[in-house]
């Protein structure tokens, strides 16, 4: 393989195979890595560390690391360490399916963040000291600038606070990238803190590279390999149902000059759903939309190249095959209307709200009170993280979740009277949809939004039970206020646990 991405003769110097940068992380490290949904992660050295750490098993050794990165990575990264039980610690978000049942087993200490919170955390000391950091990039510059890859995520954070980087550069990226991103060098601790001077989602406000001092390299791997592509499915009947009812939602805000016609920047969380949602918003309804999100999926790209969306911010890319080759094949283009971002920045609270983002994010279940559960499955089993969803829900101008009103060929009920567990509290959820229909709970006391969410929202299957449930509670509850029979409020899940669904035996 060549060197024509690196083209800074001290970097140059330390290139070496995998299987050397591996041995020179040791157990018991605090090891950062790039990544973000399965975009700009390493591809080498994890899969030569998990050979490793294997072999140190197979000799009765003990060797296990922390793990954080900036989302999601892929089954090379996550998958390959979860699989010879070498991560201690993980965090702040995961999808794997391996990790994901270690974690459940309680064999991996899993730390759920929000992830504008990461970078300040570490910052703090929250996390001790990262040992080593582990960065892909799609090239290296003559003066020894890093030119980021697929994602940003905190590759800011990591190389500024980690002991030593190894930097994989992936010649499989594209070339293009160089000037697509945006490293804002302006944050600090406070009471240093001073304004962000980003008031619109096209803004840039740092730089190209990342800065990473020539000292801190300890290795240098080249690869060849390309990210984890995600394969989106059509939209179905439910995703297109859902996109339908937020839709006419958003054109009545207009019409009652709450959005302007352009509507507000959005966010949109990963997922068939926020794709049916985009897909509808390319249909003429809107035009010169703007974007300020974590994540640039197909649907957003659809969005860009039709001239709907006008630029989108974000910290990371989440794309289908075929997207991939439409983007690789467009980046003249797409480098005009994209901006990556570090994930401080895309996932930045005082930013959201100055921006006044619609946020519209998917959900596990919510409550009648609109309490909605982004996270565990029965309230113990985590899922995947609350992610960025939170960053965005408490601060947006409109805090959106959507979901299927049931899951598990309706053995579940996404609504429920009590969620089993609470990412975002009703203070922080305006509108909740389903396939039913859509509930605005804005303005409403916890009894009102309970009649809307039962109304609009939950399946005409469970809806009796819901209404029966509410109006017991509002008779029979200790207070009146946020109506809840204690020795009921968690029987729902309960009965599935048990069971195998939430139906109660005596309702038809």
């Amino acid at each position: 393989m060549g060197s024509t991405r690196i083209l800074n003769t001290q970097l140059l110097e330390r290139v070496m195979s995998a299987e050397d940068a591996a041995k020179l992380i040791r157990p018991d490290m605090t090891v950062a890595m790039s990544g973000f949904t399965g975009a700009g992660y390493p591809k080498a050295v994890p899969a030569a560390l998990a050979r490793h750490i294997e072999e140190t098993h197979a000799r009765g050794e003990d060797f296990r690391i922390r793990v954080l990165t900036g989302a999601s990575t892929a089954p090379e990264l996550d998958g390959a360490l979860a699989r010879v039980d070498g991560i201690q610690m993980r965090l702040p978000y995961q999808s794997d399916p391996t990790l994901r049942e270690q974690i459940n087993a309680g064999r991996i200490d899993y730390l759920d963040i929000h992830l504008s919170h990461v970078a300040q955390h570490a910052w703090f000391g929250f996390f001790g000291k990262i040992d080593i950091a582990i960065i892909e990039v799609s090239g290296v510059t003559p003066d020894g600038q890093l030119i980021p890859s697929t994602s940003v995520g905190n590759n800011k954070t990591w190389i500024e606070q980690a002991a030593g980087v190894i930097i994989e550069v992936n010649e499989q990226q594209p070339e293009g990238l160089d000037g697509m991103h945006d490293i804002y060098y302006g944050t600090a601790l406070p009471p240093r803190r001073r304004p962000i001077p980003l008031v619109h989602p096209a803004d840039r406000i740092g730089e190209p590279w990342l800065h990473c001092p020539p000292e801190k390299v300890i290795a240098v791997v080249k690869t060849n390999a390309p990210d984890r592509s995600n394969a989106f499915s059509e939209p179905d009947e439910v995703s297109q149902q859902i996109a339908g009812h937020l839709i006419e939602f958003l054109r009545h805000e207009v019409r009652h000059g709450r959005v302007p016609a352009s509507l507000l920047p959005l966010q949109s969380g990963v997922g068939n759903i926020t794709n049916a949602v985009l897909a509808e918003l390319g249909k003429g309804a809107f035009q010169n939309l703007t974007a300020f999100t974590e994540v640039i999926q197909d649907g957003m790209l659809d969005l860009l190249e039709n001239g709907t969306l006008s630029v989108a911010s974000a910290t990371a890319l989440s794309l289908s095959p075929a997207a991939v080759t439409r983007f690789a094949q467009n980046l003249g283009t797409f480098r005009e209307r994209i901006i990556l971002r570090p994930q401080e920045i895309s996932n930045h609270p005082e930013l959201v709200r100055r921006l006044g983002c619609i946020a519209m994010n998917g959900m596990i279940e919510a409550d009648i009170y609109g309490n909605v559960n982004s996270t565990h499955v029965m309230g113990t089993r985590i899922q995947n993280g609350i992610g960025g969803s939170g960053d965005f829900a408490r601060n947006g101008y409109l805090s959106c979740f959507m979901s299927a009103s049931t899951a598990k060929g309706g053995a579940i009920s996404r609504i429920v009277p009590m969620a089993s567990h609470v990412d975002h509290t009703e203070h922080d959820v305006a509108v909740i949809v389903t396939e039913q229909g859509l509930a605005d709970l804005r303005g409403l006391s916890p009894k009102q939004r309970a009649c809307e969410v039962i109304k609009h929202c939950a399946h005409p299957d469970y809806r009796p039970m819901l209404m029966d449930y509410f109006e017991r509670a509002s008779r029979e509850s200790y207070g009146k206020h946020t109506p809840h029979l204690l020795n009921e409020s968690l029987s729902w899940h309960q009965r599935y646990v048990e069971q195998g669904t939430m139906r109660d035996p005596k309702w038809p």
